[in-house]
């Protein structure tokens, strides 16, 4: 196979995963017309229209499918193994992308990074911050982050962080016309912020545990939001009870200006992970990586 025709391939995979050419191009650094061109110099040497186009959207066609079906895998092994071939040098060197939500590229991930790639300075990280959950291997990350009870059980998975915990919060001026909530079925009769997460695909039932018993529910308000810090905010200024994670609100609760409820019903659980395919070669570059965000109590 000719260089440019390994180019042409790589660039049609990085277009279907960005189901943009303008993205595409940005990801690749060329221009909207020079990868259009790209893409219809290997679909007339193929013989085959790759991909459907319209003025909003942009998918593989069948043909595109079954060709992403075999060049994605192919193309990772040939990352991987150009990957391990930095063990040969004198500084480890390599590029990783890892997916993982907001809040843990805040708390866990970034912390630990900034002082790991000042080490480092041939080692590159992509942190991709995504609310939903990412097959990895399709979106060729080269890890994700997730909550431990998250992780599939074909990835080998790293705990990176301690245990969480996810409260009930609200500021004290939101529960002076009624008593708290004393279970999570009476929050039906309070004012509550919903949370939209795209991996739930609407609004997030509350989760609680108690006796060894799991419930979800459902909660109602005024406000909804799609990102933490604006949840917060509301909570803040009295627009109803939230449900967030206990260290986001940490500070609001040891100054009064936010109160828990229902306690008793928030247990810790299993906290952040790095996960990634079992198959895959760790380099020596991605070994000190994993060992950099490894928690250590």
């Amino acid at each position: 196979m000719k260089r440019e025709e390994l180019g042409d391939l790589m660039a049609f995979l990085v277009v279907s995963e960005e189901k943009s050419f303008t993205k595409a191009a940005a990801r690749l650094g060329t221009s909207q017309s020079s990868l259009s061109l790209i893409i219809k110099r290997l679909e007339a040497r193929l013989g085959l229209r790759l991909l459907t186009r319209t003025t909003r959207s942009l998918s593989p066609t069948a043909a595109g499918e079954q060709l992403l079906s075999t060049l994605g895998p192919a193309l990772g092994t040939i990352e991987a193994q150009l990957s391990a071939l930095s063990e040969f040098r004198d500084k480890p060197a390599g590029s990783f992308r890892i997916t993982a939500g907001q809040h843990a590229i805040d708390t866990i991930l970034w912390p630990k990074l900034s002082k790991f790639l000042a080490d480092f300075p041939d080692i590159r990280v992509e942190l991709v911050a995504e609310s939903a959950l990412t097959d990895i291997v399709a979106e060729r990350c080269d890890a994700g982050v997730r909550l431990g009870d998250q992780v599939q059980k074909d990835m080998i998975a790293v705990r990176i962080g301690p245990l969480a915990r996810m409260i009930v919060v609200a500021a004290p001026s939101c529960l002076s016309d009624r008593p708290p909530p004393r279970t999570p079925q009476e929050l039906a009769t309070h004012r509550c912020i919903n949370m939209r997460l795209p991996s739930y695909g609407g609004f997030y039932a509350w989760e609680f545990e108690r006796d060894g018993h799991d419930f979800r529910v459902r909660v109602d308000g005024q406000v909804a939001f799609n990102g933490v810090p604006q949840l917060v905010r509301a909570a803040l200024d009295g627009f109803g009870l939230a449900y967030v994670h206990e260290d986001v609100v940490r500070e609001y609760l040891d100054d009064g200006r936010l109160v828990q409820v229902l306690a008793e019903w928030s247990p810790p659980f299993p906290g952040y992970h790095l996960y990634y395919p079992s198959r895959r070669h760790p380099s020596p570059a991605f070994t000190l990586l994993v060992e950099a965000l490894r928690y250590k109590a």
